[in-house]
């Protein structure tokens, strides 16, 4: 299991299109991937899941991926959210 941590830049925070990208890509990997916010943690199963974290400007987030293309994955997701988020 590995993980990395992200303070959101965009302003409007974790919204509908970015959760979207997010989860599409969760369909290349062959792991489990969960979003944490404090003390709320939701397995990445769907778009509403994540955007219930209520992810905004300035906040971190912690993104976790766990299985045999985890590595991989966290490469991927954090180049997206740098890039994006």
């Amino acid at each position: 299991m590995i993980s990395f941590e992200y303070v959101i830049k965009d302003e409007h925070g974790i919204h509908a299109r970015p959760a979207t990208d997010l989860f599409k890509m969760t369909k290349n990997y062959d792991c489990t991937f969960t979003v944490t916010k404090g003390d709320k943690t939701v397995p990445f199963k769907g778009v509403m899941g994540v955007m219930s974290l209520g992810a905004k400007q300035g906040d971190a987030v912690t993104f976790t991926f766990d299985g045999p293309d985890e590595a991989a994955a966290k490469e991927a997701f954090e180049k997206f959210v740098s890039e994006n988020l």
